[in-house]
Formats: C-alpha cells, structure tokens, sequence
C-alpha cells in the first residue's frame, strides 16, 4: 500500500498504520473492478498482505469481501486492474492459475468428502500412482502425517473418515490440504463459523501457525472477536470500496465497527441518497 491515506465515505479520511512488514507483499491488487451487469460490486479496490502477515478483510453482508476473495482466486476474475504476486504481475483467470502461482483459498464448505479418510481427502484429485497406477497409500500417508504434525492437527487417526471428525478437525484438514499443494497465499473464508467454543480455538491456533511458518493468509470473517484475535491488520470493505486499514494493536472493534457501518468514529451523520439511488453518508460538518 503506497499511499499512507485510505479514503473513506463523505470524502474523509483515516489514517493507515505504520506497516510492521516492509519489502515487497507477497500479493498485492491495484485498482480493481469487478460488475455483474449493473450492478458495480467492486471499485479501484487496493488489498497488499504480506509473508508471515495475517490480514483481516471484513465488511458488511454486499460489501464486496467474496468478489474480492473470488477475484484473487480466479473464479471470478477481475474485469479491470492489476495483480502482482511476489512483485510480478500476474492475470488470474482460473483457480487454475492460482494455484499454480501458491494461492489456496478454504470456502466455508470446506469442500471435503465425507465417505472417504483423511488421507483420501488430502491428495483428493492429486493422488500419488506408481508405474501401474496403483495408489502410493504409504508415501501419501507419511506426507499427510508431516502436514499435519507441523501444523499441530491433532485426529484420531490418519484413517479416519472425515465424517467422524469435528467440526475444528475438518477446517484443519482443509487448510492442511492447501498446504500439501505448496500453498503460499492462503484465503480462509468464515473459518470458525458454526464452530464450538473448543474448536474455534483449535483454528484460530491454526491460523498463527500457518503465519508462524511464513505463509501470507487472509482471514473473512464476521466475527470481530475471533479476529482481533490472529490479524494482524484489519481491511474494511464498505459498498465495494476499501474504506479503512487498521492495525489491529492500535486500534479497537469500535472503531473497526464503524467503518464497516459508516459512522465516522464518533462524528454524527446523516443519511442521502445519490441519483442513482445509493445511500451516502455525510458529516455534519458539510
């Protein structure tokens, strides 16, 4: 992120942080839109996340965050603006592609197979055939078990079915199997949605050990607590613009809250509406 102002509704502004991370990001986006038809859900959208760097992108239901995470993960690719990937520009036209270039993203359905183990689910579509295409099970066994043991994920067995596995286990598996594809960049959407007390925790710890091993991950959520808890910094999405940037230990839900509602941290504000039937927020200083 170039600039230290992000622009903000009712032409205000608040401050960016002081970025803790230097050096090129490991992704950044430049200028980035996206429509579907009429309808404009993304606009000149900046997002950066660095390696070894969590970053929160967090916004209200229609404020982009799924665009902007299918965008990067080539499902829906951007109609205009740019991408770089270790400092090289890239075009993300397919998941494809962005797998290829590190990029894993953990859709809330995490998209396992209930009748098959753990390791079935791991090299799922990548299993590993010797000359008469016979399954290499011990070789896939042994990688699956270093995955996991160096994530910390702790399972009844290898073997298991997915089926008897919690809630917390299945997202670990999940992000494990991202890891096994030489991950770099790891999109988690919701992760801790619908999950317990217990294994909420179990993914948040997850989500510090994959920052501790130096990969870049990108957390949406709508759960403030859960990110305060592992972000480093926080990304507000508001009507498809980025409209705020906050590092998480100066900062507090509050303020995080009013970005993604409007409110301009305390300021009161009134409400119109644009020719084209937008809702805008203005100060009472205009």
């Amino acid at each position: 992120m170039a600039d230290s102002i992000t622009p903000s509704v009712g032409d205000m502004s608040s401050p960016v942080p002081e970025q803790p991370q230097t050096g090129e990001p490991r992704l950044r986006m430049r200028g980035i839109n996206k429509t579907f038809g009429a309808v404009r859900a993304l606009t000149d959208v900046d997002f950066e996340v660095y390696a070894g760097e969590v970053v929160g992108l967090v916004g209200d239901n229609g404020a982009g965050k799924s665009t902007l995470v299918k965008t990067i993960a080539g499902v829906g690719p951007a109609d205009s603006g740019e991408i770089f990937v270790e400092g090289q520009l890239v075009k993300i036209t397919s998941p494809q592609v962005a797998t290829r270039l590190g990029i894993e993203t953990v859709y809330q359905d995490l998209a396992l197979c209930d009748n098959l183990d753990v390791v079935a689910n791991l090299f799922l579509g990548r299993e590993e055939n010797t000359p008469v295409r016979s399954l290499r099970e011990n070789d896939m066994e042994l990688r699956g078990l270093g995955v996991l043991r160096t994530l910390d994920v702790k399972i009844p067995s290898v073997r298991s079915l997915v089926a008897s596995l919690s809630g917390g286990q299945r997202q670990s598996i999940a992000v494990a199997k991202a890891i096994l594809r030489n991950a770099r960049i790891v999109l988690l959407d919701e992760p801790t949605a619908a999950l317990g007390v217990a294994q909420t925790r179990q993914v948040l710890n997850l989500i510090l050990r994959l920052r501790d091993q130096g990969l870049a991950v990108v957390v949406i959520s709508h759960n403030l607590a859960d990110v305060f808890e592992v972000v480093d910094r926080v990304i507000v999405l508001r009507l498809g613009r980025r409209v705020a940037t906050f590092d998480v230990k100066s900062t507090t839900p509050e303020r995080v809250v009013a970005a993604i509602t409007g409110a301009e941290f305390g300021e009161l504000r009134s409400t119109t509406t644009n020719s084209n039937g937008v809702s805008e927020g203005v100060t009472n200083n205009e």
